[in-house]
């Protein structure tokens, strides 16, 4: 079965809003087996999406359409779709009473344009109770084939897929067999470098053709390592899943720090929580970066003691206690963090300072130039605060991103190394 995806929206083509989800909703096409060979951006204008609509049908078995389910004038692609359907929209007492209950619920007045998200393709089936939004999505038959209609907002699609499209798609395709995946997250070596660690692992799966194994460099999330099986049933692919992660992670090693949805931040706060350790940081370049991503973490309170941004370099000297002098070397990066141990009053200690760019600082030290500190305390033994440096690629916002993946996984390494 081909099923291609048609995102809606003229500011995908200005460029005001990235398209993710069109790349999402490929990436669980190819986790159920069904080819997706097509995707295509079209602008708010009836005549263009519902010829955009005309050729996705005209080479695939299914078409999902993404965005345009609002309220507004310019949310016309239920319009588009009646027109490939030859019907009328119709309205959907049920959905425009669910509308209704959850303005009034929240005692708030409901705008009259919200009915248009009730008004249904005749003949096609509403797909409800979408939460937290009010557009419901569509299943729309035309002959043998079907579109799919869901919104464009990312957490609304994603619901809709899983819940009705995938299933739906899943049952029109007679696809019996079963098709697992799972994600290992590394980081301290180069999509390179894992391709070359993984070569003759990867020679042995294209010969078996099952699991399969794929790469995906991430920036701050690091480069994940996919891993797909498939299956007689649920049973016999995560069997197979398993043991090929069993392979993977024996010749990767250490630098495999997460899986699926598991961060960098999770693994840390894991491993400082089960060793009954705190954490304190002090960030230069990264702002604060670090410290926000840690608290990100659901029960990350229990560990985190607090993050100190100390920007300039005289907060540096005044609060950390970092010597007078140049701020971006291994010295001062050191005793930042022996000093976010000691103010926040923390076992650990991580800072990081550093250049962010575009240009070198006044001391001529050039971007992307990072000091990593770190301060286990008594866990680190009699050397004391240490520190390195790094050089690190890329635009001022991923020289920052990057430096925090840096810290927390040197943080990792010393962690596991001390255990």
């Amino acid at each position: 079965m081909r099923c291609e995806v048609v995102a809606i929206g003229s500011e995908l083509l200005l460029g005001q809003i990235v398209d993710t989800n069109s790349s999402w909703i490929g990436e669980q096409l190819a986790l159920v087996g069904i080819d997706s060979h097509f995707q295509t951006k079209v602008g708010d204008n009836l005549g263009r999406m519902v010829q955009a609509l005309e050729i996705a049908l005209g080479r695939s078995d299914a078409v999902i359409v993404c965005g345009g389910l609002g309220p507004t004038q310019d949310d016309i692609t239920k319009e588009a779709i009646a027109k490939v359907m030859g019907v009328d929209l119709e309205l959907d007492d049920e959905i425009a009473a669910r509308i209704e209950h959850m303005f009034t619920s929240r005692g708030r007045r409901m705008p009259m344009n919200n009915l248009r998200q009730a008004e249904i393709p005749v003949g096609a089936t509403a797909i409800r109770d979408p939460q937290p939004g009010t557009a419901p999505g569509i299943i729309a038959p035309v002959g043998d084939k079907v579109i799919y209609a869901t919104p464009g907002v990312p957490s609304e699609m994603k619901e809709i897929m899983a819940g009705a499209v995938i299933p739906d798609l899943i049952k029109r395709a007679g696809i019996s067999a079963t098709i697992v995946s799972r994600t290992l997250r590394t980081w301290g070596e180069s999509e390179s470098g894992l391709a070359e660690r993984l070569a003759g692992r990867v020679a042995v799966l294209d010969r078996v053709g099952n699991p399969t194994l794929a790469y995906l460099a991430s920036g701050i999330e690091g480069i994940k390592v996919r891993l797909t099986a498939k299956g007689a049933d649920e049973a016999e692919a995560h069997a197979l899943l398993l043991a090929e992660e069993a392979e993977v992670r024996a010749i990767l090693g250490d630098i495999v720090f997460g899986v699926d949805d598991e961060t960098i931040e999770h693994s840390v706060l894991s491993l400082l929580r089960d060793r009954g350790l705190t954490l304190g940081l002090a960030e230069s370049l990264t702002g604060g970066m670090m410290g926000s991503r840690i608290c990100d973490v659901p029960g990350a309170s229990d560990v985190f003691r607090g993050s100190i941004v100390s920007y300039a370099a005289e907060v540096k000297f005044s609060i950390l206690g970092v010597p007078e002098g140049p701020v971006v070397t291994a010295d001062a990066a050191a005793a930042m963090a022996a000093g976010a141990r000691r103010v926040l009053g923390a076992d650990v200690g991580v800072a990081v300072t550093g250049v962010a760019g575009p240009g070198p600082d006044e001391d001529g030290v050039e971007a992307g130039t990072v000091f990593v500190g770190l301060d286990l305390g008594p866990l680190g033994g009699e050397a004391g605060p240490e520190a390195f440096e790094v050089k690190l690629p890329g635009s001022r916002l991923q020289i920052r991103q990057f430096s925090v993946i840096t810290a927390l996984s040197a943080l990792r390494t010393r962690l596991l190394l001390a255990h």
